[in-house]
């Protein structure tokens, strides 16, 4: 399953971009990866793991702004069709064969 996050995050302060900054930091440290600018994805391996990176989301959430969190399922993912752009442009896990768990 992935979890794909949507984010709109204000900027028109410095306290809001250093808040910007940080939301992006964790969600590349916690292992997402970017889909688009504000918006990132995540491959988790079942709902136990989709639970728990919801919560680590709710514990670093920016104090202002919008960020939404949708559970897709791996067959789901791989529908997505690109209009513009080429999926081989990008280097990222994207299927579940890929994943190692240790």
């Amino acid at each position: 399953m992935r979890l794909i996050v949507f984010f709109d995050l204000p900027q028109d302060t410095p306290a809001q971009r250093k808040d910007y900054r940080s939301f992006r930091k964790f969600l590349v440290k916690d292992g997402y990866l970017m889909l688009q600018e504000s918006v990132y994805a995540k491959l988790v391996v079942n709902d136990g793991a989709a639970g728990n990176a919801v919560q680590r989301l709710r514990k670093h959430r920016p104090p202002s702004g919008l960020v939404q969190v949708l559970r897709v399922m791996e067959s789901q993912f791989a529908t997505m069709e690109y209009i513009t752009g080429n999926r081989e442009a990008y280097d990222e896990v994207d299927t579940v064969e890929e994943l190692l768990v240790l």
